[in-house]
């Protein structure tokens, strides 16, 4: 029997992932830097919202005049992307797509166990996807938001905010186990 190695979308060979310890190294030194050189820290619910607010604001500038949330992003002359988290959150963006297509990691696939179809991993992940995001913005931020910037800041906020994060995961895993076994 011979070993096939898996490729991806640009043919090239799939390459062992970073180990973590190296990795989370290179994640602190980045956040290090950013928030020396730019005051903040790394995030990214925040771009999602000022995409809706642009979004909001191109359909319907009336409804943002008149909703204090997005007032604030996009109210009157303002640009929602004008906000330093937009390039970071594109920044990121480009940096996973790239590093997958480097790396032999970028291809179509559907992770998933085998009592679930496609399309039900998909709605679900879609659904997980929205109320988390729901959530982040009601915390004041994602997880990287408030893990790492909150957490090297050492907010008392951002840490409650994780352990109810992962809190809340461990709770909900005992009735989603089933769509992965």
């Amino acid at each position: 029997m011979t070993t096939q190695t898996k490729r991806s979308i640009l043919n090239r060979p799939e390459r062992p992932y970073v180990h973590p310890y190296f990795g989370g190294m290179i994640l602190g030194i980045i956040l290090f830097l950013a928030l020396l050189f730019t005051g903040n820290g790394l995030g990214s619910s925040g771009a999602t919202s000022r995409i809706d607010a642009l979004i909001v604001d191109t359909i319907s500038p009336s409804h943002v005049d008149n909703n204090p949330y997005l007032l604030k992003m996009a109210g009157g002359d303002k640009n929602p992307m004008d906000d330093w988290i937009v390039p970071v959150f594109f920044g990121a963006l480009l940096g996973g797509f790239t590093s997958g297509a480097f790396n032999g990691r970028l291809k179509f696939m559907t992770t998933k166990g085998p009592n679930i179809t496609n399309r039900t991993r998909w709605l679900m992940a879609f659904l997980g996807g929205v109320i988390f995001l729901y959530g982040a913005r009601m915390a004041r931020g994602c997880t990287s938001g408030q893990a790492l910037t909150g957490g090297t800041t050492l907010s008392a906020g951002s840490w409650l905010v994780m352990f109810a994060i992962f809190g809340g995961a461990y709770g909900l895993a005992y009735f989603v186990r089933k769509l992965w076994n």
